[in-house]
């Protein structure tokens, strides 16, 4: 039983130190994006979209939070490939005060609409 236990632990070693791996990550969270949306449709539906991104950015993107409850009010009712893969992006590149955010840059508009919106609450 000490063998499999050991063993089971050093998998879960394995498993953590691709998770924190940028490159393995990056190739999981794409992963991600067919393996959870419906075979026959190019986009996921936004609770699912919701769901995986808790699993996949919600311990390690201080903006996490905000961006849900952004995605909750929002009139989105699903994220494409591109959203998805920029979500990312954006998740590692942009401080969580936004301060490095370009306007002017090539974000999809989720995200352009997102900063918007925060920027707006934080200044009420």
């Amino acid at each position: 039983m000490c063998d499999c236990t050991e063993k089971l632990q050093n998998k879960f070693d394995f498993l953590r130190s691709q998770l924190n791996d940028i490159s393995s990550f990056k190739n999981i969270y794409r992963y991600a994006f067919d393996f959870a949306r419906d075979k026959d449709q190019r986009s996921l539906d936004i609770d699912t979209a919701k769901s995986m991104l808790a699993l996949l950015l919600g311990r390690t993107w201080p903006l996490f939070s905000v961006f849900y409850q952004y995605l909750e009010q929002s009139k989105y009712r699903v994220m494409n490939k591109d959203q998805w893969y920029n979500v990312l992006e954006f998740s590692r590149t942009v401080h969580a005060d936004l301060s490095n955010y370009d306007e002017d840059g090539a974000w999809p508009v989720l995200l352009d609409e997102f900063v918007e919106w925060h920027k707006v609450r934080q200044a009420s």
